[in-house]
């Protein structure tokens, strides 16, 4: 649900998840939202509307983190493979996929310039 953080009322709700939802963030100028979820799955969706952008695939397990670029041009997301995978939001396309960790992400963010991804 998305809900104004001044009054509580709800502004709408983002309907079309089919699994439970892990991760959540809100890009920085406050026009996108980015969800990881136990189905695999990141969707981006448009925060005053609700509606649903680009599909985003390619993880093989649970989603348990995201962040957006100071831009909001890219996401990050972490999985329970051990997977980092970066996204352009625009079409939704996997730009990388980072390696090397030996359990579950469950914590990603960019650098403020976004040249950079911790996890």
């Amino acid at each position: 649900k998305i809900c104004n953080a001044e009054t509580g009322q709800e502004v709408c709700t983002l309907t079309e998840h089919q699994g439970l939802v892990c991760a959540v963030a809100i890009s920085p100028d406050g026009k996108l939202i980015v969800t990881g979820l136990l189905d695999k799955g990141v969707k981006i969706w448009d925060a005053t509307t609700g509606a649903q952008m680009q599909p985003v695939t390619g993880h093989l397990s649970d989603v348990w983190c995201v962040a957006f670029s100071a831009d909001a041009k890219r996401v990050v997301s972490g999985s329970r493979e051990g997977t980092v995978k970066i996204w352009d939001v625009a079409t939704g396309a996997e730009v990388c996929t980072l390696t090397g960790h030996t359990d579950l992400v469950s914590s990603v963010d960019f650098s403020p310039d976004g040249k950079r991804v911790v996890s």
